[in-house]
């Protein structure tokens, strides 16, 4: 399956979905803390999920549990990397109260050997709101997002291009 980023929202085929991306717009050179959604093709590298909050959504998703992180710190060698707990090093918690992370699909931007300060954590997961920016996410209505997994695959495009001017 292939994915474009549009100004109308995520598109496949002939069916574009709304989707909320990062509060720093789209950018072409992306860095730690900027809140930009990179430019680029990412590939669908990885899916979690709540399993306390719904079954498995394709056979290839890991399960998120209590201790299930993500490294943000461009210092540390799991830099932009799944981790667990206890991790002193700075990180963004899978597990989250809120359903934002209830199902999680890890694009391969800047992964698996991540340059230190070059983003992390670029993710498709559910959105807060319409029109509520991400910290560099793209995000998607729950039921939306829930269609998109039963079709995507590992290795599948998303591509991000530059916003016209």
């Amino acid at each position: 399956m292939r994915l474009r980023l549009t100004p109308m929202g995520l598109r496949t085929g002939c069916v574009t979905l709304p989707c909320s991306i990062g509060r720093g717009g789209i950018h072409p050179d992306k860095c730690e803390g900027d809140g930009a959604t990179p430019v680029g093709r990412h590939r669908v590298a990885q899916l979690w999920y709540r399993p306390d909050r719904l079954a498995r959504p394709v056979p290839w998703a890991r399960p998120i549990g209590p201790s299930d992180l993500w490294c943000d710190a461009p210092d540390h060698g799991a830099y932009n990397q799944h981790c667990r707990a206890p991790f002193a090093a700075s990180h963004e918690r899978l597990r989250r109260a809120d359903p934002l992370y209830d199902m999680v699909i890890v694009l391969d931007w800047n992964w698996p050997n991540a340059r230190p300060g070059a983003g992390s954590a670029i993710f498709l997961h559910q959105w807060r709101r319409p029109g509520f920016p991400t910290e560099g996410c793209i995000a998607l209505r729950r039921d939306h997002l829930h269609r998109l997994i039963r079709h995507l695959r590992p290795g599948d495009v998303i591509e991000v291009a530059p916003r016209p001017a």
